[in-house]
Order: structure tokens, then C-alpha cells, then sequence
């Protein structure tokens, strides 16, 4: 797997996108070196299978240290970085957050917006993280942030349907789009793209670009390394994976699911969708509405030459303490609990993919837990020579511009030169504002 890209000097100079509005003025509560008795707020998203997880891993903590009580908050990503946008222009944010990478940027980009973990060494233990690993949470100088796992996307089956038409898991391109075929004359699809989850469709599209040219679609410092025809290619390839019964159209999937995700959708549920493209760290969620055992981790798709490259990996997500909190000591002793601790990391397992932390990892490995969809995932990417995503590419206004060329091209409301040069200026613009 290719070394990790620190972002810190990135970040350290880009303007921040949520500072409008007014908020309450608060004094930064200091670290007294004890811990007091208290109620914090911890809020994350997921799935069912991480939220229960998550809730009995509270349990433990809660049965440990009675006197600190852990408050939860939690939900499904739709709407999630809204909603905890706006609890902070508020100052009504939890005490301890679960972020998104991308976070960094829009809410702290001079690592003034969330606690520097570096001032709460007594009880947040970071020697289990890697120096590589610690800098994706780096914002100005201050370690904003902890990484909980690295994760990638990867293709996840139904085993049952394929097994019933006899068809095998792709391993190359021209594989995938040569199943649309047989799947079609059963009225199946062998895989779907969740384009409600944050730009999925337009992340195969990128892998696809990113194996062909060589060129990463944005670079770490925030500009654009596609050309316009490069995006077209992009939009070109994802029209073929609907017209050749590969994916089903935006249409077909918002009549069928309505406003549903994908693990969700009684079509994935049911078998005729018999494939999605996940994270490692989220899978769990579509692996937990089929029977045991019925999903299974596919091979990551190269060219017919076995150019492998392209695929990518970031952070999966991060925890953060508010730069609000009044108890920063019992919040980085819990952060340190969800981290660090063997009982803890055996509850919570793979549920946020394989743990950045070598404790959590070492007490998985020593347990047998060390395995099922994520590690299987996590392997074949360390195989890889993979790229580092870059965190303005997971930018909600971003996913904005690549929905919208998506559902363009698939509503035939423009053709993919049309919608790549509208794409194109529209991201080529909103970086160059956000980056100067």
C-alpha cells in the first residue's frame, strides 16, 4: 500500500467554508489531571451493526466509570455533517465527535476549531498511531483529530445470486460490464452505485480515470489533476455501466428506493441488486441485512494488462473533542477507552474497519477477530499501490458538483461533454476559491 500523504501543511492554509455566522464566545476549559464526575456527549454515524457496537462498548465504559456518564447521539450520514455543522455554529456540539476527513477543512482549517489532543496527554494515549497515521488529523499545527482506521472502498457481493447464475466475481473491467448481460436477461443487476451516500458512482468513475491516465483527480493540495476529457471519459464510463444493464439508472433507482440507501433497498435485500462498492470500515451494514455468511469481498478491478492502480484509500473517519467541552480530561479518557482498550476494541470490532490503533489491533488479532469483509478488503488494498485521497475531494459542495453530472448524463438532460465541462468549471472554480 502506498505510504500515507500528511496533509498538515495543506491544511494549515486554507480558508475556512462554515465561519459565517455568529457564535457564543467561550473559554476553553484547561485539563486539570483528574477526572470528575460528569455527563459528555459522543455522537457518531453508521449502521445498525456499529451503532450496536458502539452502544455496548458505552455499556462497558458506563459500568467502569459510573461517575462519568457517556450521553449518545447517533444516525445514518445523510444529513449527519449538516447537522453537526450547524451544532457547531451554535456551540451546541457534542463533547466528543466522530468526524469526517474532510472536516478538517470546513470547520478548522487553523486547528483552532476543535481541542489540541496534544494538550491532554495524561489520559489520551497516542503511542499506538504512527507518526503518518496522526497526520491526517493535523489542522495549524495542533492535532485536531485521531484517526480510527484506514479504509478503502472495495466490490461486495452476493454470493447466492451470483452462484445461481453461474457467473464469477469480476476481476477486470471489461468483466463487470460483460455480467450486465447475463444479470439482464434475469432482471438483475450484479452491482449498484448509492449515489445518496456521498458520491459513489463518480468514485468508480475516478478509479476507472485514475488506473487509465496515471493522474490523481485532485491532489493533496486542492487542484484538479483531470483534464476535461479526462472527466468525460469518467461520465462516458459511468453511462455505459447503465446502458449495458451493469447499474440502474438514477430513475430506476429512485422509483424503486425512493429516498432509502442502498442497504436499505428491498432490491439489494431481496438479491436483485447482487453487488455494492463500500468502505471496508461501513460494509458491516450491508452485511448484516443478509443471510450470514452471503456477502463476500470481490477483487479490486484492474485492466486487462492487471494495472492494478487507482484505487484509494483515507482515513475512514476521526475523533475529534470539542474546542467547547467542559470536562477535556474525562472526554480524551473516553476517546482514549474507544482507542486503546482490549475489551473495548473486541466489542467494537471491525465496525469502523481495521483499528489504527496497534493495542486495538493486537487485542483483535490475539481474540481471532481480526478478520470477516474489512480485513478482506484491507489486504487486497495493501497489495495495491493505492493514492491517498485527497480530502477536498470529499468536500460535500464536491459530491454536489459529481451528482449532478451524474444524474445529467443518466436523465439524458446533457450529453458527457456537456456535463464534464460544466463539471470541470464548476470544481475548477470552487477550489481555486478555497484554496487561495
Amino acid at each position: 500500500m502506498k505510504k500515507f500523504i500528511p496533509k498538515a501543511a495543506a491544511l494549515s492554509c486554507i480558508i475556512a467554508l462554515s465561519s459565517c455566522g455568529s457564535k457564543p464566545q467561550n473559554t476553553q476549559t484547561l485539563p486539570d489531571g483528574k477526572l470528575d464526575k460528569c455527563s459528555i456527549r459522543f455522537s457518531w454515524w453508521g449502521g445498525d451493526d456499529r451503532h450496536e457496537a458502539t452502544l455496548a462498548a458505552i455499556d462497558l465504559w458506563n459500568e467502569r466509570h459510573p461517575e462519568i456518564v457517556i450521553v449518545p447521539e447517533y444516525g445514518g450520514w445523510d444529513g449527519w455533517t449538516e447537522k453537526v455543522s450547524s451544532q457547531i455554529s451554535g456551540g451546541t456540539e457534542p463533547d466528543i465527535m466522530q468526524i469526517n476527513y474532510d472536516w478538517l477543512i470546513t470547520m478548522s482549517n487553523d486547528g483552532e476549531g476543535f481541542y489540541d489532543l496534544n494538550k491532554l496527554s495524561q489520559y489520551l494515549d497516542l503511542s499506538g498511531f504512527s507518526d503518518d497515521v496522526l497526520s491526517f488529523g493535523m489542522a495549524g499545527g495542533k492535532l485536531n483529530a485521531v484517526t480510527v482506521s484506514i479504509s478503502g472502498r472495495g466490490l461486495f457481493y452476493n454470493s447466492q445470486v451470483y452462484a445461481e447464475l453461474g457467473a464469477q466475481y469480476p476481476s477486470t473491467w471489461d468483466e463487470l460490464t460483460a455480467l450486465g448481460q447475463k444479470f439482464g436477461e434475469n432482471g438483475l443487476y450484479p452491482l449498484d452505485l448509492d449515489i445518496q451516500s456521498g458520491g459513489t458512482a463518480w468514485y468508480l468513475a475516478v478509479v476507472y480515470i485514475q488506473q487509465k491516465t496515471g493522474r490523481e483527480f485532485i491532489t493533496m493540495d486542492g487542484k484538479l489533476g483531470f483534464t476535461e476529457e479526462d472527466i468525460k471519459d469518467a461520465l462516458d464510463f459511468y453511462k455505459k455501466l447503465e446502458s449495458d444493464h451493469v447499474i440502474r439508472t438514477v430513475q430506476t433507482r429512485t422509483d424503486e428506493d425512493g429516498n432509502a440507501a442502498l442497504y436499505q433497498s428491498a432490491e439489494f435485500i431481496g438479491g436483485n441488486i447482487a453487488g455494492v462498492l463500500e468502505w471496508g470500515s461501513a460494509v458491516g451494514k450491508y452485511e448484516a441485512v443478509l443471510p450470514e455468511g452471503v456477502l463476500e469481498a470481490g477483487p479490486l478491478l484492474t485492466d486487462n494488462t492487471g494495472n492494478s492502480g487507482g484505487w484509494m484509500i483515507k482515513p475512514s473517519l476521526l475523533y475529534a473533542i470539542s474546542k467547547n467541552t467542559k470536562h477535556p480530561d474525562e472526554a480524551a479518557a473516553f476517546m482514549d477507552f474507544l482507542l486503546n482498550d482490549e475489551q473495548c476494541a473486541q466489542i467494537l470490532g471491525t465496525s469502523r474497519g481495521i483499528p489504527a490503533s496497534s493495542y486495538a489491533e493486537q487485542s483483535l488479532a490475539e481474540s481471532g477477530m481480526l478478520s470477516g469483509l474489512a480485513k478482506e478488503n484491507d489486504d487486497m488494498l495493501q497489495q495495491l499501490d493505492t493514492i491517498t485521497i485527497s480530502p477536498y475531494m470529499e468536500l460535500s459542495r464536491m459530491k454536489e458538483f459529481y451528482n449532478t453530472a451524474i444524474e445529467s448524463v443518466s436523465y439524458n438532460t446533457a450529453d458527457t461533454q456537456e456535463a464534464a465541462h460544466e463539471m470541470y468549471v464548476s470544481v475548477t472554480e470552487y477550489l481555486e476559491k478555497i484554496t487561495k
